[in-house]
């Protein structure tokens, strides 16, 4: 009967038995059994219980490091898995299936001026591999997207279905957010919402000593301010321009309230191979490019900033090369230390660092592999690295230097993209992981929930 039964959820859901999955890079190509898209909680459901092995989790596929497959594991896709199944602008508030991107959930609220209170830059992830990953943004005074969801509902090893959420099976909530996908499928999402503001973008260039003291003073002490990031200039690596977004009730230089699905964006996309493949490009970008692109004014809805497309860094993956990122979180006192060693393990390693870009997030105290345990500032780094078996290995030297730096500087190293940290490292890096293998070893006693992230670190007892 079991048998049957999943021979019928492989037929329902038009199964791809075999079949190679990867992620954005191009780099991780992974064998998987088969890959079922489910719509329904139901097929969800009955496909844990009916498969007897392995499963991993799958959305938008933009982690970089095969934290969404395994060899030989069944693979859910839940991108059609995407529905709005309860809204409320009363109470600021919004469930979805997780399989939902963000860019869904923006179309959805935004006639009702309202914004997600947290989500990272680009709109096109699915909410299940944001909360998967416990994603940041550039939303001042916020810190991890645990901060905004109410709570949470999960498909368990076993088959069954269980809420979670602050004050309900908490430790579950804290363990599943910024879990990978190893303790259940996260199939139903409720998040908190905030005013669509109207928004002022302001820009300046400071020496990176200053940076700190201003930011605390114009930035965190200052109660309009939505947004902000700094652009930490690769080269020297002693030059911020500071970008804020202000609320303000000027007149809008860009009507628009969501980017266009249809934007060109075949000039930013050339200005990337640009800087990153010719002599001088990283100057001509801090010269030039960018006193060009912040010098005007600009006002738009918060909204508009939050929908924008990765498809603006397009193509990512080459047959030579792909554009990856990595991200580091270190306390507010240590950024210059930080910055200091990356600026040195940058020329020692020849990397291509194409970009810096420095967040600030609030402490998460709670969940189990939490990334920022006080506060911290995130640096984003984005580089170009080559596909041949030599160039992935002088990638790994760079990030497991950059990893012992961060970690001396008494920060941590983001999980979501490619596997290259040592197990100490790991361990060193998420102190707590022990308390979450020991959540997992409860909830999933036969490693069911699986991927490239736990086959490296996780010890089957």
């Amino acid at each position: 009967m079991r048998i049957l039964l999943l021979c019928l959820i492989l037929l329902s859901l038009a199964a791809t038995a075999g079949e190679t999955v990867n992620d954005i890079t191009g780099l991780n190509p992974i064998e998987v059994a088969q890959v079922l898209r489910p719509t329904t909680l139901e097929q969800i459901v009955d496909a844990v219980r009916s498969h007897q092995g392995p499963l991993s989790i799958a959305g938008g596929r933009f982690s970089m490091g095969g934290q969404t497959a395994s060899d030989g594991v069944l693979q859910l896709d839940l991108r059609d898995f995407n529905q709005v199944l309860a809204f409320s602008a009363e109470r600021r508030e919004i469930r979805v299936q997780t399989g939902i991107t963000w860019r869904q959930v923006l179309e959805h609220i935004d006639p009702y001026d309202l914004s997600p209170q947290i989500m990272q830059s680009y709109a096109n992830f699915t909410v299940g591999g944001s909360l998967s990953v416990n994603v940041h943004g550039r939303y001042v005074g916020e810190g991890p997207l645990v901060g905004s969801v109410h709570s949470i509902r999960l498909v368990l090893a076993d088959g069954s279905l269980v809420e979670a959420s602050p004050t309900q099976n908490r430790t579950l909530f804290y363990g599943a957010i910024g879990g990978y996908g190893g303790l259940g499928v996260i199939v139903e999402a409720t998040l908190g919402l905030v005013d669509n503001s109207r928004l002022a973008r302001e820009s300046q260039v400071m020496p990176l000593n200053e940076y700190r003291a201003w930011f605390r003073r114009e930035v965190l002490d200052q109660p309009d301010v939505v947004m902000h990031n700094g652009l930490l200039y690769p080269g020297a690596f002693d030059t911020v321009r500071a970008v804020s977004f202000r609320r303000s009730d000027a007149a809008l230089t860009d009507p628009d309230r969501l980017t266009s699905p249809t934007q060109d964006y075949r000039l930013q996309q050339q200005g990337i191979r640009l800087i990153s493949s010719v002599p001088g490009g990283l100057t001509l970008r801090e010269k030039v490019v960018d006193p060009l692109l912040y010098r005007s004014s600009k006002v738009q809805w918060r909204n508009h900033e939050a929908s924008l497309d990765v498809r603006e860094l397009e193509p990512i993956a080459t047959a030579d090369a792909s554009y990856v990122l990595q991200e580091y979180f270190v306390p507010p006192g240590q950024l210059e230390a930080f910055v200091g060693e990356l600026a040195r393990l940058t020329r020692v390693h020849d990397a291509n660092l194409i970009n810096v870009s420095i967040r600030h997030a609030k402490a998460d105290p709670d969940t189990l592999l939490n990334w920022a345990p006080q506060e911290v500032f995130a640096l984003v780094l984005y580089y170009r690295q080559g596909t041949s078996a030599t160039e992935r290995a002088k990638a790994a030297a760079w990030t497991r230097d950059l990893i012992a730096a961060a970690l001396a500087c008494k920060g941590r190293y983001y999980l979501p993209y490619q596997i290259h940290a040592s197990r100490e490292q790991f361990l060193t890096a998420y102190p707590r992981a022990q308390a979450f293998f020991a959540l997992k070893q409860k909830l999933d006693p036969n490693y069911r929930f699986r991927n490239r992230l736990w086959d490296a670190y996780y010890v089957v007892p």
